[in-house]
């Protein structure tokens, strides 16, 4: 768990210093042969002032350490451990209280191997990890890659030798992928036109919906609501009146000043807040992005939290920061005047609210940093920190509001615990998003409807009186009947869970449709009308389509991609788009969070310049996007003309309009008719 940590800390500190891609640390990698059958791969690396890079061996609750790993290793054998050699230096670190080993100014790390055969073929890298004192690397790699005439072997293998005993000399080592490294045009020379990018033609067509810039005023919107719950936690709301009390006392004689300084304060929670969104927008690009919404650890770890988040709303236990930080803040902001003690008594706030606001900005983060869009996080950090500041600011403005604001009080409580029900609801969300990636089939739609149907069942319940906390009897409410306001609430629970029921045989739920996992997971449906693609193969599809004489549509969506599951339950059940994508179309749905490795890895270019190997069919999928149609966000559908590759209309995005789908089918439809 500690390395987990660690990479966070890592990518965190990194960013905090500079944006910028930083590169301290210059690898060379070299085969060392000699007269006899054994020899040395050598990497050797020059680190700049200031950085450090760490050795091997330092466990597995310790940072990155050095490894030594095996693509393709044919015709030889790795000997023993990979060897750190150089002036190694011995630190205690009191992060992962245990003593940790690097190098500085250079270092090397040496990897014996056996040749085997006669003719050798290499494929290994180094994976490192380097860090300074202000920031660190993510974990790097140097890699090695060669092939040619072994030495010949005279040296009878010695019968004490284990490695030799209990591995032929004939059986090469290898690692989970043992196939050569293939770059992109070599299996695709005879379809490179396929593959060519159309983003200027795209662009000539009129692409269409910018998803990216729809998706941002939802989560600013979404960041706002938030940060309104947050106000009417019991950690918010009885601060409000006591803050503005506070700064209309301390200027009296001034009330322009009090009004100003309160202004001041929300503008400084609003600092705090952005600032946070703002290093988790800096902290991950859009491939990075993809990458962790799918990624199995990351979804589970989600999970987890939000399930910690719940159990804490429920009164279970409470999440706080140690008391020490907010202490000596308050001391700060006593000692200081002027602005600088307005925005102390803001953080102060923070830490001390965390409590109520770390599971509803924990669980707003995890939504943001999940859609791949590079801004998220600062948007809807900057819509919850807008509303969180909103009361403090009008108030000051308006103190005669006070008096008819709703007192402190048990509907507090009953807020946590509505809260705690959804962030459960939507934990399992994530752990869907990981079993659909990796095909692991232990939430499929029907589980997750089961789930859901029972979530929203009890929190209708809870709301109506039937069901009781241990905090509401702490807070003398157990028999208290629930206002009138409740029980409307939990007849409206009630019946949303009513309604998911006929999901369980197959009915679309299209209120829950961009949470649930795909139609295609139901083991029992009973609905006729939904559509699913043929082919998830590109080539295979368009030669499919070149064969019977139809345009292509490519749908590039993702197991964990919400806004696929809207379309599909919103506009592909339409009857006539449904008849259109079965009949006219060759239908070509690309996941490109499926997490299946390729055959053999491909080497391809980026739009940088800089080589990069994709190992799962989804990273295929996703650098085909982005390279031929330059675009990373989905859903995102063309239609192509299956023998040239040209698309036939502009692209499209998100947008629930069914007859402006229709008009997108059909004109792809009259252009490939020309």
């Amino acid at each position: 768990m500690k390395k987990y940590l660690f990479i966070l800390w890592t990518i965190v500190m990194t960013v905090t210093v500079n944006a910028q891609i930083m590169n301290p640390v210059h690898f060379t990698s070299e085969l060392k042969t000699g007269e006899g059958a054994e020899a040395e791969i050598v990497f050797h690396a020059t680190i700049d002032n200031g950085w450090h890079v760490y050795s091997t061996d330092l466990g597995d609750d310790g940072p990155i350490e050095a490894t030594f790993n095996v693509v393709k290793m044919d015709g030889a054998e790795p000997v023993g451990k990979l060897i750190p050699k150089g002036k190694e230096i011995k630190k205690m670190d009191k992060l992962f209280d245990l003593e940790l080993k690097f190098f500085e100014n250079e270092a090397t790390f040496v990897q014996k191997i056996r040749f085997t055969k006669p003719d050798y073929e290499i494929d290994c890298y180094l994976e490192y990890g380097a860090c300074s004192d202000a920031s660190c690397l993510p974990p790097s790699e140097v890699a090695l890659k060669q092939k040619g005439k072994s030495p010949i072997v005279t040296t009878a293998p010695k019968p004490e030798d284990p490695v030799q005993r209990e591995k032929p000399e004939e059986t090469p080592i290898a690692a989970a992928d043992t196939t050569q490294t293939t770059p992109l045009a070599t299996p695709m020379e005879t379809t490179d036109d396929l593959w060519a990018p159309v983003v200027d033609e795209l662009r000539s067509l009129g692409s269409g919906e910018d998803l990216a810039n729809q998706s941002l005023w939802w989560l600013l919107l979404m960041g706002f609501v938030a940060g309104l719950l947050a106000v009417c936690m019991p950690c918010i709301w009885p601060i409000i009146p006591m803050t503005v009390s506070f700064f209309l006392k301390r200027s009296k004689n001034d009330k322009q000043r009090g009004i100003r300084d309160a202004f001041t304060y929300g503008l400084s929670i609003i600092v705090i807040y952005l600032a946070l969104g703002l290093l988790v927008t800096a902290l991950f690009g859009s491939d990075t992005l993809n990458a962790m919404s799918t990624n199995a650890v990351f979804n589970v770890f989600l999970f987890l939290l939000l399930v910690i988040f719940a159990l804490s709303f429920f009164g279970w236990f409470e999440i706080k920061l140690p008391d020490s930080w907010a202490n000596k803040v308050d001391a700060k902001a006593s000692e200081t005047s002027g602005l600088v003690s307005i925005f102390l008594m803001a953080f102060t706030l923070v830490l001390v609210s965390f409590s109520c606001t770390g599971p509803i900005v924990g669980m707003l983060l995890v939504q943001t940093t999940t859609t791949g869009n590079w801004l998220a996080p600062a948007m809807g950090m900057f819509g919850f920190a807008l509303a969180l500041a909103l009361p403090f600011t009008l108030f000051a403005t308006f103190p005669s509001w006070l008096k008819s604001a709703p007192k402190s009080g048990s509907w507090m409580t009953t807020l946590k615990i509505v809260l705690g029900f959804i962030e459960l609801a939507f934990a399992f969300k994530f752990l869907s998003v990981a079993d659909l990636a990796y095909g692991w089939h232990i939430l499929d739609r029907e589980v997750f409807l089961s789930i859901w149907i029972m979530i929203f069942a009890l929190l209708g319940a809870y709301l109506v009186g039937w069901l009781k906390f241990q905090v509401d009897e702490i807070g003398g409410e157990l028999n208290k009947p629930m206002p009138v306001l409740c029980i409307m609430g939990g007849l409206a629970s009630l019946a949303f869970a009513v309604y998911m029921v006929p999901g369980l045989w197959g009915a679309p739920c299209k209120a829950v449709s961009a949470f649930a996992p795909p139609m295609s997971t139901q083991d029992f449906n009973l609905n006729p009308k939904i559509v699913e693609a043929e082919y998830h193969d590109y080539e295979s599809g368009m030669a499919v389509a070149r064969a019977q004489g139809k345009p292509v549509f490519i749908d590039f969506t993702g197991y964990g991609c919400v806004n696929c599951r809207k379309m599909e339950a919103a506009v592909w059940a339409d009857a006539r788009v449904a008849d259109k994508l079965r009949n006219d179309y060759v239908l070509i749905s690309l996941y490109v969070d499926d997490k299946t490795p390729l055959k053999e890895p491909m080497v391809v270019t980026d739009e940088q310049g800089r080589q990069k190997t994709l190992r799962t069919v989804g990273a295929k999928w996703s650098y085909l996007q982005s390279h031929k149609f330059g675009a990373n966000a989905q859903p995102f559908y063309v239609a192509l003309d299956p023998t040239t590759g040209k698309p036939l209309t502009g692209s499209r995005g998100f947008n629930e309009d069914v007859q402006a789908y229709m008009d997108f089918l059909n004109q792809g439809l009259r252009n490939f008719g020309k």
